[in-house]
């Protein structure tokens, strides 16, 4: 990265704090993990969510074409491309996170994936009448993986750089935990993906237990759905194995973080799998509470 224009303190300290303001108001979960950090490292990641979010509502806008979104994501990551190689900027979440990215030394190619990831979501048409069938986004596992590697584990791979470990064995298990995220993500939307055209269960998995995407897309159903979604689940609890092992590598100040985030998407499969997969009578979720109690135990975590 070639050097960068210097800002003044106070410039820097507005940016984060729009960052953080983004964050705080956007990220559900995710923000919950940011609270038991440093203040250097809540930033950083607060930057980092900042700038996804700017790509995702680029590649969500329904007012502009396919076209139109894919442009302006180009033009987004190349803006970027830019100032990361010292160019000045007056774009708040761009001057944070060029900070961050030379504080953590953040390899552009992952912010650049993370961009590439918001756009596998946009879609070249979608179901044209109220009877028509949503369209399958995977036909095998392996297609869906790199999905959730683009949207989930490249977000886990910045993460530890900011949360700082070094052996390497790290960046394998923070790509699997983004995938069990990632999964749990899809389980639980199931039913507003489909309603949206778009099913993330792949076709093979949907062949295996002979669900079709209309019975998935309604869950009238639970009999038949249910070993569909439980082997998901399942897929998804083995992921989750990479994050008892990736803590202790990652440093300590940063381990009530990570502890955190897992806690509260794993209590979100879990709850999904209390309801037995009925994840389309009303959308699951954590309360405030139950994550305030998780949020809770990665303070003490911190303090001890």
């Amino acid at each position: 990265m070639s050097a960068a224009v210097q800002h003044h303190p106070l410039q820097l300290t507005t940016a984060y704090g729009v960052c953080r303001h983004i964050a705080r108001s956007s990220a559900k979960n995710f923000y919950y993990g940011f609270m038991v950090l440093p203040r250097r490292k809540r930033n950083a990641l607060s930057a980092v969510y900042a700038f996804m979010r700017h790509a995702d509502d680029l590649s969500d806008n329904p007012g502009m074409s396919v076209h139109e979104r894919r442009r302006k994501l180009t033009e987004f990551i190349e803006g970027y491309r830019r100032v990361s190689e010292g160019a000045p900027t007056d774009d708040p979440v761009f001057m944070a996170l060029r900070d961050s990215q030379e504080r953590y030394h953040i390899p552009f190619e992952l912010l650049e994936q993370l961009v590439q990831g918001t756009g596998m979501d946009i879609q070249e048409a979608g179901p044209e009448t109220a009877d028509a069938h949503p369209l399958i986004a995977y036909q095998t596992f392996g297609e869906l993986y790199d999905y959730c590697y683009h949207v989930a584990s490249v977000v886990g791979l910045v993460c530890i750089r900011i949360f700082g470990y070094r052996d390497p064995a790290a960046e394998q298990l923070a790509e699997h935990v983004g995938i069990a995220f990632q999964l749990t993500n899809i389980l639980r939307d199931v039913k507003e993906d489909a309603q949206m055209g778009r099913v993330y269960i792949p076709q093979e998995d949907l062949d295996r237990f002979g669900v079709s995407v209309a019975e998935l897309a309604s869950g009238a159903d639970m009999a038949r759905l249910r070993p569909l979604l439980e082997m998901e689940a399942s897929r998804a609890k083995e992921f989750y194995v990479a994050a008892g092992e990736l803590l202790p590598l990652i440093d300590d100040e940063s381990q009530p973080a990570l502890w955190t985030l897992v806690e509260i998407y794993r209590g979100l499969l879990g709850k999904i799998e209390t309801r037995e997969y009925d994840v389309y009578t009303e959308r699951v979720r954590l309360t405030v509470p139950e994550k305030l109690k998780i949020l809770g135990k990665g303070f003490f975590r911190r303090l001890t």
